[in-house]
Formats: C-alpha cells, structure tokens, sequence
C-alpha cells in the first residue's frame, strides 16, 4: 500500500505546484498534460481532494483569496487546450484588464472580459464571463504580470472604451486610464489605429486629442456651432482681460450681456492648473461677469444641458431670441 500512495502524493504534489502558478487552478488538458489519466483525474474528484469548476477547470490546489481566482477561470474556461507552460490564446481583456492593472473609481460592470483569436470557438463561458472574439488578437498584446494572461493597459483601455456600454462610459474610461497613468496618449493612438470600423471610433480619436491637450480651438469652434444650431447669439472668443492678476485668455464671452463661458479640457483637471482657473474665475466673477464652465467631454457627450444653462444665463442678462429671419 506504501508503495502506491507515493506515486499518488508525489502526482498530487507536482500538480498542485503548476497550480500555485494559476491561482490554484488547471484545465482539465493541462492537467493531463502533467501525466494524470483520465481515470486518475476522476478519482481525485471523486475522493473530493480535487473540485471541479465549470467545464474545464479544476481546483487542485487551495485557491487565492482574490479576484484572481475568478480571472483564471475565465481564460481557463475560454482557452481549454492550453498546455501547461504555455500561454492560453485568450486574457482577460477590457474594463477587467484595466481594473487588473491598477484602475480605480469607475464602476465595474459585473463582468469578466475576456478576449479570444476571432474564430477560436471557445467553449461558453461560465456565468459573469463575456468572451469577445477579435480579428486584432496579437500575443504580444498580452502580458502575464501576477501570473495572469491580461490585455496590456492600452489595449485594454481601447477595449473598455469600444465594449463600454455609453459614449459616457468610453469617454470616462479612456481619461482615467491617462489620468492614473497605466499608460500614455501614443500607445493609445497607435492601438486605436487598428480599429478600422466602429461607431466609436470618431469619438475615441476626438477624446484623445482632448486628453492630449490639443483641441483647445476645436472646443471653442464646436462651442459656437452649437451656439448657432441653438439659435444664441455668435460669441466672442479668446477674448483678453485684464485683472489684478494680469492679463488672461477667455474662451468665448458676450461682452454685451457679460456672460463668460469657459470650455475646459481634460488638462484643466491638473491640480496646478485647476487653482489657476480657479482664481482666474473668480476675479472675472468679481469684475461683474456670469461665469460658466463646461467640460469639453461634457460639451461632446450632452451639449443640451450645457447650453441650457447659457441661454439661461444669456436670458437672465436680457437677451431675448430675435425673431424668424433676423440675426441674433
């Protein structure tokens, strides 16, 4: 009897050891592929000393007490021929690869995203695993820190923002990723380049420029389109003022019913530059004019509600809409 329970401590033993790597977890495949018979596997399951989870997951090793454990299932499930020591060909991906790496303050959807070759046939994913096929698979897209198979954080910002459930949500997504630095605008910008066709991808492009800092005049330009489509009057813009603080730059204002709008970028939420705006307004509040700030992103995502504040500002200044067929 000695003699046959050694085999079986010692196959337990060099099992559960590949496991450790993987949360405690294998594929059925990969745990034949450490030389277990199919009969072998259905013993320990039977006996209890292995569990299985979903359709090709066993538990074989105590499992870590983290999200971790639900990540490997997902990939596990979804790329069952995995060998051991190999990569799977799927990785969490998404708003789950950007949480992964370090994303905070944005509600997580309840998901696991996971990313697959298109045309791979994974098997159906378990409960709260969403599996997207993608024709832009690429290995080196994906990274293995903590063990793993992830998206790396621009890809998966991109995924997050093209899968996200609002424009809301995409915007959101993409800024914060900038914003808590997992990654940079260049990586973003060469990921998105791949995207060739997608509702979003007009809109991803713009709230990069945005992010990056370079579409001060295009806010403005877009400001004032909405301003005419509205019917307000054509604003000034990049008007100069002068205040105990010296001169500055204001985005758009009605010298006649001093109202001044500010249509700030993402860059404006730097905290250097959020005292200096700050201070700015209110000297221009003191000096007697209506200040209004608009979020370029805001400006995109729901300009009516911005501009509803204008024309109530611009009424309660006491400008009235011209009537048909005369300019305001």
């Amino acid at each position: 009897m000695a003699t046959d329970r050694q085999p079986r401590v010692e196959r337990r033993e060099r099992v559960a050891a590949h496991a450790a790597e993987q949360a405690g977890l294998l594929s059925r495949p990969q745990v034949r592929g450490l030389g277990v018979t199919a009969a072998q596997l259905e013993a320990e399951l039977a006996a209890g000393r292995w569990r299985s989870v979903g359709r090709n997951t066993v538990v074989v090793a105590p499992p870590w007490p983290t999200d971790t454990v639900a990540w490997w299932q997902a990939v596990l499930e979804c790329a069952p021929r995995a060998a051991v020591g190999t990569r799977p060909r799927a990785a969490i991906a998404g708003l789950t690869a950007l949480v992964a790496a370090g994303l905070s303050g944005i509600a997580d959807d309840g998901l696991v995203h996971v990313a697959a070759p298109k045309s791979s046939h994974p098997v159906p994913p378990p409960p709260g695993v969403r599996v997207h096929e993608t024709r832009r698979w690429r290995d080196e897209d994906v990274v293995t820190i903590l063990g793993v198979p992830r998206a790396r954080p621009e890809v998966a910002a991109v995924q997050a923002a093209l899968w996200a459930r609002s424009d809301r949500e995409a915007t959101l997504l993409l800024v914060a990723t900038v914003q808590q630095r997992l990654t940079a605008i260049d990586p973003l910008v060469s990921v998105l380049e791949r995207v060739k066709r997608d509702r979003r991808r007009s809109l991803l492009r713009s709230v990069l420029v945005d992010v990056a800092g370079g579409a001060h005049s295009l806010n403005e330009l877009d400001f004032a389109a909405h301003c005419r489509e509205r019917g307000l009057p054509e604003p000034d813009r990049q008007v100069v003022v002068s205040s105990a603080r010296g001169s500055s730059y204001l985005d758009v204002r009605w010298r006649r019913w001093r109202v001044v709008v500010e249509v700030d970028g993402v860059g404006h939420l730097q905290p250097d530059r959020w005292i200096d705006d700050s201070l700015r307004h209110n000297e221009i509040a003191l000096g007697g004019d209506t200040v209004l700030r608009i979020p370029s992103l805001g400006l995109r995502l729901d300009p009516r509600r911005h501009l509803d504040a204008v024309e109530r500002a611009l009424r309660h200044a006491g400008w009235t809409p011209s009537p048909p067929g005369h300019p305001a």
